[in-house]
């Protein structure tokens, strides 16, 4: 399936994801609000993205922005799902319930982002230790240990 066919396909099962749909790296990219993501997740899960195969956040120090690649084999193509979140209260809802293989992605974007996953069934750190202060992906991490780049942004 080509993108242009895949974005016809989504407009013709979700018409509200039509507006939201762009093409990205030969994929399609579906950008979401916050309080749409979960309910575009499981419409996508539906018609056939059967697969996620990564689950990442990028930190642009004024936002979050959570990634998500899904596959869906039935289709031929895949695509980003990807969504702004607050930086001051980050949290996103959970997709253990849609692809139970997100459990331990979303484990280390929240223990290396600090990004909370509402109702995650076992939210804890994954690669820090639990007495670990701070969240060394984010681009405010601070420690005395780490010496900056004079270019780093």
């Amino acid at each position: 399936m080509k993108t242009d066919e895949l974005r016809d396909h989504i407009c013709e099962i979700y018409p509200d994801l039509c507006p939201l749909f762009s093409v990205e790296f030969e994929d399609g990219t579906l950008e979401v609000p916050l309080d749409r993501l979960h309910a575009a997740a499981a419409d996508l899960r539906s018609i056939g993205f059967s697969r996620l195969g990564l689950v990442t956040a990028v930190d642009y120090k004024d936002r979050f922005q959570m990634v998500y690649r899904l596959k869906s084999a039935s289709l031929g193509v895949g695509m980003f799902l990807k969504c702004d979140v607050d930086r001051d209260d980050p949290r996103v809802p959970s997709f253990c319930d849609l692809w139970p293989g997100a459990n331990w992605p979303e484990r280390e974007v929240y223990d290396l982002f600090g990004i909370v996953f509402e109702g995650h069934p076992d939210l804890r750190r994954i690669l820090l230790p639990e007495d670990w202060v701070g969240h060394p992906l984010r681009k405010d991490y601070e420690d005395d240990r780490i010496i900056r780049r004079p270019d780093y942004i």
